[in-house]
């Protein structure tokens, strides 16, 4: 798998759902950990805005490490098609939604959790019958925490689990992920899943499907949860046409795949 789409700082991988889950399904079998990291417009934000804070170089080293870099949002892809680039949309919901079907007609297996809580933890015990699942709950500021870091590493690395579900947010996922595979003592395949397991588990309610398909997941979730993410939606998230703008003007989609 040689293409990939530059976009906003990125390399996407412009596969299908099925085929990001046959990659995933491959990956869980491999004694090597490789990650995927599926960005939104918070991400894009993140990757593009410039700042001193080291963390901010540690997840642009963790996007450039992924072994597969999947397009979360409607909106990026619209921008996308703006700049003549066609940008498919696999969600990140969507694949985990998957993986873990298809987990769960398989005879066992062993998955670890880095962040959730108990009821993700029920709900992935139930979903999963016959397989181990291993669960971590690490302390807030993982982002600025090295120590912290380390210690998701250990754990990942002692679980042995063909699947690692990074419930922990951006970019602290993507950040902890890219260390555990340049450490090179874990194995299998690892996601940065967001709140995915909360909305299977209905802990919180994902968009209708027509809402999605217009690309107004965004407003569904903020007016779900207004005190935390307004800030993400209304602040943060109008800068990405910003970015794009910027990079429009200096021709980058002229040349998209590489």
């Amino acid at each position: 798998m040689t293409v990939r789409i530059a976009f906003l700082g990125f390399r996407f991988a412009p596969l299908s759902m099925e085929e990001a889950v046959r990659w995933a399904e491959a990956q869980a079998k491999d004694q090597r950990f490789g990650y995927i990291v599926t960005p939104n417009v918070d991400h894009a934000v993140m990757l593009g805005e410039g700042g001193p804070q080291p963390w901010r170089g540690a997840y642009r080293a963790a996007v450039e490490g992924a072994d597969l870099v999947l397009n979360d949002s409607r909106v990026l892809a619209r921008l996308a098609r703006l700049s003549g680039i066609v940008l498919p949309v696999t969600p990140g919901s969507d694949l985990t939604r998957v993986l873990l079907a298809r987990a769960a007609g398989r005879e066992g297996g062993t998955l670890a959790l880095v962040g959730g809580g108990e009821g993700e933890l029920a709900w992935l015990q139930s979903a999963l019958p016959g397989w181990r699942v291993a669960h971590c709950d690490p302390p807030m500021g993982v982002r600025d925490d090295p120590a912290a870091q380390a210690a998701i590493a250990g754990f990942v690395e002692a679980a042995d689990a063909e699947m690692v579900l990074f419930a922990i947010g951006a970019p602290q996922s993507e950040i902890t992920a890219h260390a555990i595979a340049r450490a090179g003592r874990a194995r299998g395949v690892g996601l940065c899943i967001g709140a995915s397991i909360e909305f299977l588990s209905g802990a919180k309610a994902r968009a209708p499907r027509w809402i999605q398909r217009a690309g107004l997941e965004w407003l569904h979730r903020l007016a779900s949860e207004p005190g935390r993410l307004w800030r993400r939606y209304l602040l943060r998230g109008p800068r990405v046409f910003g970015l794009w703008w910027q990079e429009r003007r200096r021709g980058a989609g002229a040349s998209p795949h590489s």
